[in-house]
């Protein structure tokens, strides 16, 4: 059972909606054969029940065939098989008819026309919902399944049933078709919008971390448009005067030396502001990411009190541990919690939606860039799968004697998605 299990969880949630619809509708074919067979030996000589059977086998698998090509054309994958649907139509109405004629016309007691019904509408049945599949519109959709009822309906008047009970057969038909194709059609819906929010998360994702570019870009440009003008400026001035032979050329060049100083030292500083950010802005930040990409986040903890090197290592702790969630697996939850104590502070990262083998080749250059920059302030990282299908990381950060017994009573903000 351990290959199957990990063979799901490895699978994304629409791959896993998309082949719980699969299967689904495929099973149809298992309910034609196993519940409409055996009603063949019931009532006819072997030779003609066993070529029902084998009828209905036939029927069956082409319907499976039918369902996974419609399916594909219903996720965009091929063209509308319409030339295959079309045909499974027409050997359903025959396969249904025929086997209502001959269920009728075999002596006995009524109970053989009811078998004979059963076997009708059960046709009718699995045949609607499959070519409903490879249906365009809602509107073709429902005249299907009313041509077959009333199909139905006039078929079996000839095949030897009376006016009432044909009646009866026909809405029989109709709300058993319908209750099929509505199955069907649903399950078509509900593929295609798990699939639509999968991409409405991924756009919402890209579209936080396009705000951030943004918002360091803005800053840039607030730090250096204007001194970079002003530079613009007295250079090209320093340069006429120069050319005039004008000592003052020489004051100029020196203000353009102390502006691009000034320039490079604020450039230093919004960088260091990203490179060295507060822890809690970090996890605010990380919250606010995991939310816009619809994955349910907690953080517990509080970060007041810890020392400067030591947040500004968590910090970045925080933005690797939230990047491998949105890139790696198919999270749905992410649980963040950060722990201190009077020897060391601990930040745990924990998130489902994990194969419990993983896939790469080995680990990447962001938890190596991690323990690195943990080794420059005593602490250590441990990152890796629990067999559960969940991974944690955790980062332990030994805090300096002189600190003492910092008072940070542990806050708790939670956020469900």
């Amino acid at each position: 059972m351990r290959v199957p299990a990990a063979w799901w969880r490895g699978k994304t949630t629409p791959a896993k909606v998309e082949t719980y619809a699969r299967w689904s509708l495929y099973s149809f074919a298992l309910v034609e054969v196993g519940w409409l067979g055996p009603m063949s030996f019931t009532h006819l000589p072997s030779p003609y029940a066993v070529g029902l059977l084998a009828a209905l086998c036939a029927h069956a698998a082409l319907g499976i065939a039918t369902a996974a090509r419609a399916l594909d054309w219903a996720r965009g994958l091929r063209e509308q098989p319409l030339r295959l649907v079309t045909g499974y139509g027409v050997i359903t109405a025959v396969l249904a008819v025929g086997a209502l004629g001959l269920l009728m016309r075999v002596p006995g007691d009524d109970s053989g026309n009811a078998t004979a019904v059963v076997l009708f509408v059960g046709v009718l049945m699995v045949g609607a919902g499959n070519v409903t599949l490879g249906l365009r519109t809602r509107r073709r959709v429902i005249a299907s399944v009313f041509g077959a009822a009333l199909g139905a309906g006039a078929a079996s008047v000839p095949a030897g049933l009376p006016g009432l009970p044909a009646l009866i057969t026909g809405l029989t038909v109709l709300f058993a078709t319908g209750v099929f194709a509505l199955t069907a059609s649903f399950s078509v819906w509900l593929l295609n919008a798990v699939y639509a929010l999968d991409e409405a998360r991924e756009t919402r994702a890209r579209l936080a971390v396009a705000e951030e570019r943004l918002r360091f870009g803005r800053d840039l440009h607030d730090v250096m448009g204007r001194n970079l003008a002003v530079i613009a400026l007295k250079s090209e001035l320093a340069v006429q005067l120069a050319q005039r032979g004008r000592p003052e050329a020489v004051e100029q060049m020196i203000e353009v030396q102390r502006l691009a100083q000034e320039s490079q030292r604020e450039v230093r500083e919004v960088v260091r502001g990203y490179r060295e950010a507060d822890l809690g802005a970090e996890l605010s930040g990380a919250q606010g990411v995991l939310e816009a990409a619809g994955i349910a986040c907690t953080v517990t903890g509080s970060a007041s009190g810890l020392p400067a090197p030591v947040q500004s290592a968590l910090g970045w702790v925080v933005r690797e541990a939230a990047t491998n969630v949105l890139r790696h697996g198919d999270a749905r939850h992410c649980a963040v919690t950060l722990e201190v104590t009077r020897e060391s502070v601990v930040l745990s990262v924990e998130n489902d939606g994990v194969p419990d083998e993983p896939t790469g080749t080995g680990p990447g250059s962001g938890l190596a860039g991690l323990r690195e920059r943990l080794a420059g302030t005593g602490g250590r990282l441990r990152a890796g799968p629990d067999g559960r299908g969940r991974f944690r990381l955790t980062a332990e950060i030994p805090l300096p004697r002189a600190a003492g017994s910092p008072a940070v009573s542990p806050a708790v903000s939670e956020v469900t998605v």
